[in-house]
């Protein structure tokens, strides 16, 4: 459901003024071809919160069961700072999918191959409690899709993230968030087992992958790199030239995910993955008989892959983290504000733009005031209607995750 927030609110508060042009000689109310309001308007601007849809990627396979307990631990932090959206809170869906599509895999020299198609990219239904204190993950009456505005948030994703650790022993987050996005699933209703409604139109999806091994996807069935039991052995990164060239994930995300006039969707990529907890370097160590990435003692394989695809979305790798932090509340804190604190904001009820003047008051307290005139507004972009337009910030005005609030003031005429 699209939802408004009113800009008088301490979101983002509207002020009518009628003394002319901030900080400009002539004042733009002479100016005859304005499109200039002759009152003030009693009606204030309206905001859009920006709209993000978030998919967790968890990995169920059997050494997970304490960091999806430290995820769960931590999401009261996540979800008050995609609330605070820097004063503009975010409008947020959630849905949860796992890391398990197959394990192509061998005991001893025996092969077997084992298909996951309760999973496989399909968001997870909230798990039922059982009797014994347990979770059934497999909850047919579990809602797969959780919505920003619903009370019980909280519950309901803490125990979404709790996976379990029956998954497949062979990650493959990248092959299942294709699966998830960009095959018929999404066209599938959620009581069918689907994800229809997951995707909304215009807004920006953040993916947040949780694993403590490297990832092994391809968009193959049956896939070529199978993986033995011999844990100092990584198959995934011995072959990795088998698996599906990260270049070709990438373009999946970057380029094939559309919104309805046909741009691409805005995709922010996060990862809590095994990589090193001070420098986020992916390198392979041997810790007696099990492969572990330097300087991340609880993981089961170095991040190579999971620090490549981090960096193709950033450069600077603030999208990625370490499995191995013995908290996750920063990161996840961290990943929010990444995610929530756009540099445009949609509004309506406006005038001309070199009528407007956007006033960001800071985490301590400074104000920042930004026009067209002095460019903090870098753009002003109006719909073909007319009814709304895009406010872009920049330069000095760059929004902030501590800001408290924007107010806007606007000229009238009277």
């Amino acid at each position: 459901m699209r939802t408004r927030t009113l800009l008088a609110t301490s979101i983002l508060i509207f002020v009518a003024s009628c003394q002319g042009c901030f900080g400009c000689k002539t004042s733009p109310i002479d100016n005859p071809e304005l499109m200039l309001p002759r009152a003030c308007e009693s009606a204030p601007p309206l905001i859009e919160p920006p709209k993000l849809d978030i998919l967790f990627v968890i990995d169920n396979s059997n050494s997970m069961k304490e960091e999806q307990e430290s995820v769960a631990r931590e999401l009261t932090g996540f979800i008050d700072e995609l609330r605070k959206g820097g004063g503009v809170p975010s409008d947020f869906n959630v849905g949860v999918v796992t890391t398990s599509v197959y394990l192509n895999g061998r005991l001893g020299s025996q092969p077997f191959y084992v298909q996951f198609p309760q999973q496989a990219g399909k968001l997870r239904p909230v798990p039922a409690q059982l009797a014994d204190g347990g979770l059934d993950n497999e909850n047919p009456a579990g809602e797969r899709l959780l919505l920003g505005t619903d009370p019980d948030l909280l519950q309901k994703f803490d125990v979404l993230v709790r996976q379990g650790v029956a998954g497949s022993g062979q990650e493959t987050p990248f092959e299942a968030v294709r699966l998830a996005l960009l095959t018929d699933l999404i066209d599938v209703p959620l009581e069918q087992g689907g994800n229809k409604g997951f995707l909304r139109d215009e807004a920006r999806l953040l993916v947040v992958v949780l694993t403590d091994e490297d990832d092994c996807s391809e968009t193959v069935r049956p896939p070529t790199v199978s993986v033995g039991d011999n844990s100092a052995v990584a198959d995934c990164t011995d072959k990795e030239m088998q698996l599906t060239p990260l270049s070709e994930y990438h373009r999946m995300f970057t380029q094939d995910l559309k919104n309805s006039d046909g741009t691409a969707k805005e995709v922010i990529w996060t990862a809590i993955a095994p990589v090193g907890e001070t420098t986020k370097a992916a390198m392979a160590i041997l810790d007696g008989n099990q492969v572990r990435n330097i300087d991340c003692p609880t993981s089961n394989q170095a991040g190579y892959r999971q620090r490549a695809m981090a960096e193709m979305f950033d450069s600077t790798l603030v999208n990625l983290d370490s499995i191995c932090k013995p908290s996750y509340r920063e990161t996840l804190i961290n990943i929010a504000q990444l995610a929530s604190v756009v540099q445009s904001i949609e509004i309506s009820n406006v005038p001309d733009p070199r009528l407007l003047q956007f006033v960001i008051t800071r985490g301590d307290g400074t104000t920042e005031n930004c026009t067209t005139a002095n460019n903090g507004i870098v753009s002003f972009s109006q719909s073909s209607d007319g009814a709304s337009a895009r406010v872009q910030f920049g330069n000095q005005c760059r929004r902030r995750a501590d800001d408290l609030s924007i107010v806007i003031k606007i000229l009238c005429a009277t």
